[in-house]
């Protein structure tokens, strides 16, 4: 069982309550965090600012001048008792295209040499399956994914890079995410997609959402920069 027999709460500064529902990454605690966080959501208490929910936990941040922690506390039992009326919404599948290896994916061979598999065999195991949308973190937009199939679990780099390049796509033990924008990474890069995954004018900013289903299949160079053009 993934699992705690009972939330865990931790305060989180005098502006936070961090909902703990499990330890391990799964659908199941997964589906709950997303429960709480649309039920919540659909709850519109005054004194919540904002709920932030990640793998298997939910922060809850909140004005204590309008809301007092242990009224916080209450409501959020009474929703989490109701909980299994929140139904989740249908996932929806978004393809991502990518141009793989190169100066586009700079680890794709050593992830084939550290599987004793070819760079193509790697990358039709990247595309072989959908992966799901666990949550949206690091930065604007970054997508956390999996589960990778066994060939393409991969430890992360030893010494992170300090400049990743925006849409690298990226694989570290049984997840795979995407870089929407520049920024130093510890993943290792086994592609590239030219898609804008995140864009502060579009409503809403991020493309993909947490618990969606995002397949890769790969492009060539030439309709990579096509794309960008």
């Amino acid at each position: 069982m993934d699992l705690y027999d009972k939330t865990r709460y931790l305060l989180m500064g005098d502006r936070g309550l961090l909902l703990e529902f499990g330890d391990e990454i799964s659908h199941e605690v997964n589906g709950k965090v997303r429960r709480m966080a649309l039920a919540i959501q659909a709850e519109a208490i005054e004194g919540i600012i904002e709920t932030v929910p990640t793998y298997r936990s939910l922060l809850v941040i909140y004005n204590p001048l309008i809301l007092l922690l242990d009224q916080l506390k209450k409501k959020v039992q009474k929703i989490e008792a109701d909980l299994q009326e929140t139904p989740l919404p249908e996932p929806k599948l978004t393809r991502i295209p990518a141009v793989y290896g190169g100066i586009y994916g700079p680890d794709l061979e050593f992830v084939g040499e550290y599987h004793k598999i070819s760079s193509e065999e790697v990358i039709r195991l990247h595309c072989s399956q959908p992966y799901f949308i666990y949550m949206i973190g690091f930065m604007p937009g970054y997508p956390y994914m999996g589960e990778l199939p066994d060939g393409l679990v991969v430890p992360r780099l030893k010494t992170p890079r300090l400049s990743v390049p925006k849409g690298s796509v990226a694989i570290a033990q049984k997840q795979t995410g995407i870089y929407p924008m520049e920024s130093p990474g510890g993943w290792q890069i086994i592609g590239r997609t030219p898609i804008e995954l995140f864009d502060p004018e579009r409503e809403p900013p991020s493309l993909l959402q947490m618990g969606d289903m995002v397949q890769f299949y790969p492009i060539t160079e030439k309709e990579f920069k096509e794309w960008e053009n």
